[in-house]
């Protein structure tokens, strides 16, 4: 078997309600004890995005947080909370959405994951050397608490992609770059990373995930699940089961299963708690599938109107956009500019939306060319 995967239903966010459910998800995997020992420091990593309140759905919800903190410190060990986002701080992100809060309550370290070290990764699939975090690497483990939400060059941000938030932000930009409009180039970097760092544990907040335009500015939507597991692939794989899409839509999941890793096939995991057939969502509103999955397989030389035609790209809607340059800031292909409006080079453009996820306003959308509409398949 590939993996074990627990799914626990939680109704809401309610503090006894969540660490039942939460202690309950890891119980089914043999309990706290299982994957933290006494007298460890681990590192506990929500998904702290960006500067908005707990009910966006946009952040992992500190209830998830505080029950796991309270597990962690019932094995002997000391919990640290930690994240670096793309752009801004993470303790601002953190005191914004409740988390910081929840730190200062049951007297936890947070700390910002800011100094880059390169690593050396010679078992890596697609990257020899990694850049992560020192702050990552200086702790007996790493708990990794996701929030579900929807992604859109990713299309799904679930176990894998949230240890992207051990690269530090400043870093981020150039593993775009460097990726390109290959998004399964920037999967095998993420998946490269999470075998990396190796969690000891993830479990997925997704009693309120995210749907529509994520990570995020899209809808939240009650799910009323809490899925976890020690395989992050496995996880993933799972989850996109639950929502009703194929794996292949999934950059994370495609790549894991070209490249064989375990947990990629849903045939070889095996399910307690909630069976999947039970916890199935009906009517989830992905975001349309991403341009890079399809711009990549197009020969470079064809007609740059049909290219554009049949590729997705970063909409700006003027209305919804107040000039504040975060899009500009933080685009790693610089093709973003400024005047009485925002620009874009779409001729130059990768097509990451890093821009469409850092955008505070949700200005900023994927948007299929119109040939691409009518393509069946894509």
């Amino acid at each position: 078997m590939h993996g074990r995967v627990a799914i626990t239903r939680c109704a809401d966010y309610n503090g006894a309600d969540v660490y039942s459910a939460v202690k309950k998800t890891i119980d089914l995997l043999g309990g706290i004890k299982r994957f933290v020992k006494e007298g460890e420091t681990i590192l506990i990593k929500p998904n702290l995005l960006a500067a908005k309140p707990s009910e966006a759905a946009v952040t992992t919800h500190p209830s998830v947080v505080k029950s796991v903190i309270e597990l962690v410190r019932e094995a002997g060990a000391t919990p640290v909370v930690g994240d670096s986002p793309g752009m801004g701080s993470a303790r601002r992100i953190a005191e914004k959405c409740g988390i910081m809060q929840v730190c200062t309550e049951t007297g936890t370290k947070f700390m910002e994951l800011k100094e880059l070290i390169t690593v050396e990764n010679p078992s890596g699939h697609t990257f020899r050397r990694l850049d992560v975090a020192r702050e990552a690497l200086d702790v007996d483990g790493i708990v990794n608490l996701p929030k579900l939400k929807t992604h859109a060059q990713m299309y799904l941000t679930l176990g894998v992609k949230n240890l992207f938030g051990c690269v530090p932000g400043k870093r981020k930009p150039q593993w775009h770059l460097s990726a390109g409009v290959d998004s399964l180039y920037f999967a095998g970097m993420l998946l490269d990373l999470y075998l990396f760092l190796k969690p000891r544990l993830t479990v997925i907040d997704g009693i309120v995930g995210m749907e529509g335009n994520g990570p995020g500015n899209g809808d939240p939507r009650a799910l009323g699940l809490v899925i976890g597991g020690a395989n992050a692939v496995a996880i993933d794989t799972v989850i996109a089961e639950i929502l009703g899409t194929e794996a292949d839509k999934v950059p994370v999941l495609k790549a894991a299963k070209r490249l064989g890793i375990k947990g990629s096939d849903i045939a070889g995991i095996t399910v307690l708690g909630e069976r999947i057939e039970d916890a199935r969502v009906t009517g989830f509103r992905f975001p349309p599938l991403s341009s890079v999955n399809f711009a990549s397989r197009l020969p470079y030389p064809l007609d740059r109107s049909l290219r554009k035609a049949l590729t997705s790209r970063p909409h700006i809607d003027t209305r919804k956009c107040t000039l504040c340059n975060a899009c500009v800031t933080v685009c790693p292909a610089e093709v973003m500019s400024k005047s009485n409006r925002i620009t874009i080079d779409y001729d130059n453009c990768i097509r990451c939306y890093c821009c469409q996820e850092i955008c505070p306003h949700g200005a900023i959308t994927p948007k299929e060319g119109w040939l691409k509409k009518i393509i069946p398949g894509f």
